[in-house]
């Protein structure tokens, strides 16, 4: 899920669970805020529509004026349609995704964004424009100072990279999440997680289509179903806390970009194939709730409409597939639109022997060299407001040094020490 402070995740670093995502510090005086921020006879076919909201107005009666002068926040990689799940489901995953810094600038023009930098490795940074209306960060950042009715404030945005463009795993998501999180925190949290969804979407429908199943588990972490898009409605499906469940990504040296990846798919179903993958995706939601792998993995393998057109635009996805099955996934899938195959089973190391074979099939098969990682679900934790790091901000002096604050490792302790500290001053 997207992190910021008072929204604590993990941080995409290899930081143990237990280290605060939190780093507070003085610089030039100012207070910067560190966050670590889816009939037999007669054939009947279904033909689906779907409405995009258009017009933004200001959500915020009057302007909010900036907590912090700085702001960091990161959001995670996703696995967007999970087989069956179609546009309507998806998940976070834990340590890949990209980060965005954000600073009150008095340079920038009164409520515009400035893209200063973008950085990151391979195919991220020379292809990005830094023209904020042509930038998935950009798009969504703007969005959020549009819904708080910003008109006094400049901001600028660096842009750093952690996901390959056109990889499946929600890298426009992810730049829309982290700045519309960051925009919002530096604000005092005034939107809530709907509004949120809502900016990023603006950003998903530039770049790839108008649909929430990453960018809503990119912000929200965890699993989420999209019910509906007019009025929007997201359902957070919660894995249960004792049960592991780890994925296995494996992105090959090739890209697809999700709106040619969208265009081969039927604009029509018949019914079999709509019972079919209803009936999956309903057992998919169900083995999440109950954590039930072998189930949800067989759910995720089966799904009959997106995955067979988009499969053969992949060089050896289907011997992937395989692959990783033969070497004990409970199941495998395209992840989002591709080329990345994503499989799931529920022991690390064996998820990385399930990954060294699905790279060598993809070498094998496709004549693609591939890596492999193998990452935790990104658990959807527990929301709390910003209007105590707002009166945090206040503090003449920081009570705490930046190593200690990362002793600070749930909420509530968060919570106490700031309290006491803004009653010791």
């Amino acid at each position: 899920m997207a992190a910021c402070f008072l929204c604590p995740c993990p941080h995409p670093s290899s930081a143990s669970a237990s280290a605060s995502p939190l780093d507070l510090k003085e610089e030039g005086g100012a207070i910067c805020i560190t966050i670590a921020i889816p009939t037999h006879r007669r054939r009947t076919r279904i033909r689906c529509n779907l409405s995009v909201p258009s017009k933004t107005n200001a959500i915020t009666k009057t302007e909010p004026h900036p907590v912090c002068t700085s702001v960091k926040a990161f959001a995670p990689a996703t696995v967007a349609n999970l087989g069956p799940g179609f546009d309507f489901l998806g998940c976070a995953v834990d340590g890949l995704g990209d980060t965005v810094s954000l600073t009150v600038d008095p340079h920038v023009h009164p409520g515009e964004i400035s893209i200063s930098d973008i950085s990151g490795t391979g195919n991220n940074t020379t292809r990005l424009s830094k023209n904020p209306l042509w930038n998935c960060a950009g798009i969504a950042a703007l969005e959020v100072m549009k819904m708080l009715g910003i008109r006094s404030v400049g901001l600028s945005l660096s842009l750093q990279k952690g996901l390959p463009l056109g990889s499946g795993l929600g890298s426009s998501a992810a730049s829309a999440a982290a700045a519309a999180v960051a925009v919002n925190e530096i604000f005092g949290n005034k939107l809530g997680v709907q509004e949120l969804v809502l900016a990023s979407l603006k950003s998903e429908e530039k770049v790839s289509g108008y649909h929430a199943d990453n960018v809503a588990p990119a912000i929200m972490g965890g699993f989420v179903l999209i019910r509906n898009y007019e009025p929007l409605d997201l359902i957070q499906l919660t894995f249960p806390a004792e049960k592991e469940l780890f994925f296995v990504l494996v992105t090959p040296e090739f890209e697809a970009p999700t709106k040619k990846m969208r265009a081969a798919l039927p604009s029509e179903i018949g019914m079999p194939h709509h019972v079919w993958n209803c009936s999956q995706a309903g057992a998919l939601v169900a083995s999440v709730l109950q954590g039930d792998l072998p189930a949800l993995g067989k759910a995720l393998s089966s799904d009959k409409i997106v995955e067979p057109r988009r499969a053969p635009l992949i060089p050896g996805m289907e011997g992937v597939k395989r692959a990783a099955l033969d070497a004990g996934a409970f199941g495998c899938t395209i992840s989002g639109a591709g080329p990345t195959a994503v499989a799931v089973i529920d022991d690390e190391r064996k998820g990385m022997e399930i990954g060294e074979r699905m790279v060598e099939a993809f070498l094998k098969e496709g004549n693609l060299k591939a890596c492999a990682n193998v990452k935790h679900l990104d658990r959807a934790r527990d929301k709390i407001g910003l209007s105590l790091i707002a009166q945090a901000a206040e503090l003449p002096t920081l009570p705490w040094s930046g190593s200690d604050i990362n002793q600070v490792g749930t909420v509530t302790e968060v919570i106490e020490v700031v309290k006491q500290a803004k009653e010791a001053h």
